[in-house]
């Protein structure tokens, strides 16, 4: 340690001898913690967000012991809380819906207790940005530590992928293609082991995303949840905690435009989640740093998918990270002077491009050359036009070539229910060339804004050979699920957004390569109908917050998607000073 200390947040508690320091001491003393640990060193939080309803993240106790032992190897005092653990797979409507209420709980516990520094725990989709964005609004030094994803998924000797193979066999259900005992045999061998999803669905992006923002040690990402070395990494993440607190390593310090950059780069690199488009607005919303929704088409454009993984390639996350994980795929960006801020701090104290300048990669199927790209542009596309004025986002990577410019008749499902009650009816007017249209499925209209938007395809354009078609929402998609699928329109129909004006023959145009997403009637039309649906569109939200409590606060606050769905009074940074006594 260095010879002089910093001036530590925990000694407002911890440091006095008066009747406040004896109060705080003595009750934490009931946990048989020693004097000695109350001597100045620095008070690492351990915040978690294990829980048996989040399973990605419900081999937590042990990853927060491994943290511990480095806390306290490296001379720090740790101390565990929990958090509300917004779990991808069991929560209802949606995860979404309680990202930001979940940072909110992360950023008073940390604001309001004696913490001079976090480990964040981290892994189930929202659980990662949900913490990041808290952590940043108090911008106390912080590292993530994800808890990994699973081994892969195996069915009938084969590798599956957690969320992609379950689109995938559902769509072959409804064709034909296989019975409902071959469907259900694939649950057993799909979550065989702890982690999260092993496609690069949102999960893994986000522990993706983490490391290329600079706030988790090299490997993070991919480290399999019961690879020894992922415990290790807890370990050594806890030793590196100690030194940031002493160093007064802040987030804003990691966090910046430049970080940003990086990230998206590497999101298409490795084809990563559409939702992270949304994660990162909010995380750099709260930390202060400038993100636009078009800084994806002019730093993301052009850079080449590397990685060939589930949803848009073969592969699963063991193999990621046996052929080197994101900083071989840094690697590659950078020597191809692709990674546009290679000097990029990080919380190692080392630059990005010091952490992976060696970086060796085994092989060039998992983690392609820079000449054999799954990809050759696999940038997240921002799309916009008259059906989307403040933007829309696709993913080409994991999206059908010959359908990136496309042309067809709009069939319009009002919300997701009708949607259900309708897709499968043999009557619906549809063909191959149509494009599904979903509407009030966005932040407010949900409220939420659930991962309904890869609408599976009716049933008898299935049974037909049909394997994908256009798909319009103002929804988003899981980051393990595939298609042409255009996500995130904003505004969306709940707040009156153009897309509450489609109607069924519509004609729409969506050319990915030019960024355009056009809905063929005039300028007057779409006002027209527009001024007839007047507040129409406003009681979808209203009945969605009718039962109050925090969904009202939802509804009432949130952002749009591109903004990043933030609620309004949480975006920036109200920093660390410490509350009053509460005696």
């Amino acid at each position: 340690m260095p010879a002089s200390k910093p001036k530590l947040r925990s000694q407002q508690w911890f440091g006095t001898n008066d009747k406040n320091g004896f109060m705080y001491r003595s009750w934490m003393k009931n946990q048989g913690i020693p004097e000695h640990e109350f001597d100045g060193r620095p008070v690492i939080g351990i915040c978690n967000t294990w829980s048996e309803l989040t399973p990605c993240n419900a081999h937590f106790r042990k990853l927060a012991e491994h943290v511990k032992r480095g806390v306290y190897e490296a001379g720090g005092f740790p101390v565990e809380f929990p958090v509300f653990s917004s779990g991808e797979s069991n929560l209802r409507p949606t995860a979404m819906l309680t990202r930001n209420l979940a940072s909110m709980d992360v950023e008073e516990a940390i604001r309001g207790n004696p913490i001079d520094a976090v480990v964040l725990l981290c892994g189930c989709d929202k659980t990662t940005p949900a913490l990041l964005m808290g952590a940043a609004s108090v911008d106390v030094p912080a590292i993530v530590v994800t808890g990994g994803p699973m081994l892969n998924g195996k069915l009938d000797g084969k590798d599956i992928g957690s969320g992609t193979v379950v689109w995938r066999l559902h769509e072959s259900l409804k064709a034909g293609e296989i019975d409902l005992h071959q469907f259900l045999s694939a649950e057993a061998g799909m979550s065989r082991s702890a982690g999260t999803c092993n496609t690069m669905g949102t999960a893994s992006t986000m522990a993706c995303m983490a490391e290329a923002l600079g706030v988790s040690l090299p490997h993070n990402a991919a480290i399999p949840a019961v690879d020894a070395r992922r415990y290790v990494l807890a370990h050594m993440s806890g030793m590196r905690i100690v030194q940031m607190a002493l160093e007064d390593l802040t987030l804003s310090k990691i966090l910046t435009r430049q970080a940003f950059e990086n990230a998206i780069c590497a999101n298409a690199a490795i084809g990563g989640s559409t939702n992270a488009v949304i994660h990162l607005k909010a995380i750099a919303g709260r930390i202060g740093a400038p993100l636009e929704l078009e800084d994806w088409t002019r730093v993301g454009r052009d850079i080449p998918t590397l990685v060939d993984l589930q949803p848009s390639g073969r592969f699963l996350m063991e193999e990621f990270y046996y052929a080197g994980g994101l900083p071989a795929v840094l690697r590659r960006l950078g020597e191809a002077n692709l990674l546009p801020h290679p000097q990029a701090l990080t919380v190692n104290g080392q630059s990005i491009w010091d952490n992976v300048r060696t970086a060796p990669t085994h092989g060039d199927e998992v983690i392609r050359p820079l000449d054999r790209p799954l990809l050759a542009d696999g940038g997240i596309r921002i799309l916009r036009g008259n059906l989307a004025p403040n933007g829309a986002v696709l993913k080409p990577s994991a999206a059908t070539p010959e359908l990136l410019k496309h042309r067809g008749r709009a069939v319009v499902f009002e919300s997701f229910d009708h949607y259900k009650a309708t897709i499968g009816d043999e009557s619906l007017e549809v063909d191959k060339d149509s494009i599904l249209v979903l509407k009030n499925c966005g932040p407010r209209g949900y409220p939420g804004m659930a991962e309904v938007g890869n609408m599976g395809l009716p049933p008898k354009l299935l049974r037909q050979g049909v394997k994908d078609m256009v798909r319009i929402s103002d929804a988003r998609m899981s980051g393990t699920a595939y298609g042409t699928v255009v996500l995130h329109i904003a505004p969306e129909a709940a707040a009156g957004g153009p897309l509450a004006a489609v109607r069924n023959g519509d004609w729409i145009e969506l050319d990915c390569a030019a960024g355009r997403l056009h809905l063929e009637i005039g300028d007057e039309e779409l006002l027209l109908r527009l001024r007839e649906l007047g507040t129409a569109v406003a009681p979808v939200a209203a009945v969605a917050a009718g039962s109050g409590g925090y969904a009202r606060l939802y509804v009432d606050h949130v952002l749009q998607a591109d903004e990043g769905c933030d609620l309004d009074f949480l975006v920036g940074r109200r920093g660390a000073d410490v509350p009053p006594h509460s005696h």
